[in-house]
């Protein structure tokens, strides 16, 4: 069973809210984080992206990056932006996003728990990605990603949140500029404090990362690298945890530089071993599972895979390992989509659009969309001990980045 604990957030002052809170690091490049941020000095932006404060030819993974970051961090405290909560509490975070709501509970997860595989992993992580967070953990003192968890929906435990949620005010209740809505409640009382912890305690056996591995991975390894030094905060990581039943995965997919040493015409020649090949005359967005959409020279294609060409294993039924086994290994030779260059991802919530934008501006040769993951394949593939090829899982709505923040 899992161990969650209440923890004393550092969040800003309810009027502050909506200008602190900020997308999350990993979404935005450091320009777009420059663009977002400006003429906002409350933004966390400043504190997660803190190389939009310095040149721009800065090495984004440099310690003055991560000294400023402290820097900005301890400016917010002294300017009155942000203060640190008197009290461990737990917190309710509701999102509502196109007129769909989920509600999950901020909470403080067991590192213990992480690396004892009671929070369930479907992804490998990236070193020098890890080594980004680990820098800026231990530089400021803070965890300011949240990781974000789901588990399988308990009723005891809905009730006790929607209680919470329908006799109290929330703290902070906002529209970002992105029309999402996000509302906080602090929930102080003992009695509600101790039913939640011993709720998680009896009723939920392990838990997954949906969102987040590299800030999880980071956190164990701060608490490994700090030794004797390590604090009781560090033995925990800052993480919301939602409900299965409440939650949406989004497509995720690919864009590629080149096709390699083949040609358009071979390239979709090759195509036909694995796929029916169909033009089509708009932008396609796969409505079932093992149908992709290809978009190559201003056309898109509808491509369906052959039987056959896939297993009905968990990792084997995916469309990431279609993809990979059946287009990308064989045909363009991108063997590990985690460090390759010659591939990036796209986040469904950029639309298609953003697809034909990178490829008709010649910056990619091609791209790929896809149908979204299951949370159920989500979970089968975590209980089964495997990993899901990177980038497979894209979720909608997203946290907002300095609402709540674990100092450890």
């Amino acid at each position: 069973m899992v161990t969650i604990t209440p923890f004393k957030a550092l969040r800003p002052e309810a009027q502050f809210a909506k200008q602190v809170a900020s997308r999350p690091y990993d979404v935005l490049n450091s320009k777009e984080a420059k663009i977002e941020a400006e003429g906002n000095s409350m933004s966390f932006l400043h504190i997660t992206k803190s190389e939009i404060d310095l040149s721009e030819n800065i090495d984004i993974h440099s310690s003055t990056v991560y000294e400023t970051a402290k820097e900005n961090l301890q400016a917010f405290l002294s300017r009155n932006i942000l203060f640190q909560e008197s009290k461990p509490c737990y917190y309710i975070y509701r999102l509502i996003m196109n007129g769909r709501s989920q509600t999950g509970l901020v909470c403080c997860s067991s590192v213990n728990d992480y690396e004892n595989d009671l929070i369930k992993k479907h992804e490998f992580t990236r070193p020098e990605k890890e080594l980004d967070r680990i820098n800026h953990i231990k530089t400021t003192g803070a965890q300011t990603g949240n990781v974000f968890i789901a588990y399988k929906n308990v009723d005891s435990i809905d009730e006790v949140i929607q209680k919470w949620t329908t006799d109290k005010n929330p703290q902070y209740d906002f529209i970002a500029d992105d029309q999402i809505q996000h509302s906080i409640w602090i929930v102080s009382d003992d009695a509600v404090i101790e039913t939640i912890t011993t709720l998680f305690k009896q009723e939920v056996p392990c838990t997954y990362i949906a969102d987040g591995h590299h800030r999880a991975a980071s956190a164990s390894k701060v608490r490994a690298a700090l030794g004797e030094e390590a604090t009781e905060e560090s033995n925990y990581f800052l993480t919301t945890l939602f409900p299965s039943n409440q939650l949406s995965i989004l497509d995720y997919n690919r864009v590629i530089k080149d096709l390699g040493e083949l040609n358009e015409a071979t390239f979709l020649e090759k195509l036909q071993n694995s796929f029916i090949i169909e033009k089509v005359s708009s932008a396609y967005r796969p409505a079932a599972l093992h149908s992709f959409g290809l978009y190559l020279n201003h056309q898109w294609y509808q491509l369906t895979s052959k039987e056959g060409t896939y297993t009905n294993d968990p990792i084997g039924v995916l469309d990431v390992t279609i993809l990979q086994n059946n287009i990308l290994s064989p045909l363009l030779n991108i063997i590990d989509q985690r460090t390759d260059k010659r591939i990036d991802f796209v986040g469904g919530i950029r639309g298609l659009d953003e697809l034909e934008k990178r490829v008709d501006s010649g910056e990619m040769k091609l791209a790929i969309s896809l149908y979204p993951v299951s949370i159920q394949q989500l979970f089968d593939i975590a209980d089964s001990g495997n990993v899901m090829p990177p980038k497979s899982t894209w979720f909608e709505p997203k946290l907002r980045d300095g609402l709540l923040t674990h100092l450890i």
